[in-house]
């Protein structure tokens, strides 16, 4: 890559990191997709620098993407996403004068309804016999804590013993962008989170353990690949022919609060949305789902 390509790109990723608290990986998704950027720059435009960009410039390398590369519209936004902070930093570094903005036009994206297990899926997942292993115990709890507090993969993986606030019957979390929030730990999580503790977690202990509450097979803090994979196979060891992922269950988490009643607001502080916005597409799961049972059971639907 050109130098100075370089030079400013790594310049937006590292304010991103250090002031946005991006995750790592935001990090990487960012880079490939301004590294991709540059690259097309640099073979269609070569010797242009970042800071004599113009809007035709943008606008031929989003059609081309488009028309070459056949992306999908959310394959799409998000090289739109990258390329805003990436615009955003040139002006705030005073490397152009002009607003590139205008130029990028936000995919339209068709409003895609998360998924969701009903609760009867949800009871054959949590009820699928483990043994009674150090692994079987880990296992059993990371499976209601997902869904009794609709944790994120990370989030789990990241918990810390001085996170789980016993007493108070919480869970201390950090979130997306660093942000930290409490969220309620139901009766039978904790049961599962304190056998696994007493039991489970010293059988797996070594000598380059740290604090984390999960562990891996080799004592070490549990990946979230590995997560994925421990929550598919206890999905095909319960019978359950969906394929399953853990943010399935924070989605099943989620509309079944909605669906029973709770308000809105308390789920968007639970989930850990800074936006509301973000929140709200429970509420057309629950309209679906409302739908489906009017048009299988009302007499005249």
């Amino acid at each position: 890559m050109n130098p100075r390509w370089e030079e400013v790109i790594e310049g937006c990723l590292g304010y991103l990191a250090t002031e946005k608290s991006h995750a790592v990986n935001t990090q990487l998704i960012n880079r490939i997709a301004l590294e991709s950027f540059a690259a097309w720059m640099e073979k269609n435009r070569p010797g242009l620098d970042p800071g004599a960009l113009s809007g035709g410039d943008i606008r031929a390398y989003l059609g081309a993407q488009r028309k070459e590369r056949q992306l999908a519209p959310a394959s799409m936004k998000v090289i739109v996403v990258a390329l805003r902070h990436f615009f955003t930093h040139l002006k705030r570094e005073n490397l152009i004068q002009h607003d590139l903005l205008p130029a990028l036009d936000l995919p339209r994206l068709d409003q895609l309804l998360p998924g969701t297990l009903s609760e009867e899926e949800v009871s054959r997942l949590l009820d699928v016999h483990l043994s009674a292993t150090p692994l079987g115990l880990r296992d059993r709890a990371i499976l209601e804590v997902l869904y009794a507090s609709g944790l994120r993969a990370g989030e789990i993986t990241g918990l810390r013993l001085e996170n789980y606030l016993r007493e108070e019957k919480l869970l201390r979390v950090i979130g997306k962008g660093n942000r930290e929030r409490l969220v309620p730990v139901g009766e039978k999580a904790m049961a599962a989170i304190d056998l696994w503790l007493a039991r489970g977690r010293p059988g797996l202990v070594k000598a380059k353990t740290g604090g984390e509450i999960f562990l891996g097979e080799h004592g070490r803090r549990l990946t979230t690949a590995r997560l994925w994979q421990i929550v598919r196979e206890l999905a095909a060891l319960a019978g359950l022919e969906k394929k399953i992922w853990p943010h399935l269950l924070r989605h099943s988490f989620a509309t079944h609060l909605l669906s029973r009643g709770a308000d809105l607001r308390a789920i968007q502080e639970m989930l850990g949305h800074a936006s509301l916005a973000t929140t709200q597409v429970y509420t057309h799961v629950d309209q679906a789902r409302l739908k489906q049972v009017h048009r299988q059971f009302h007499p005249r639907a």
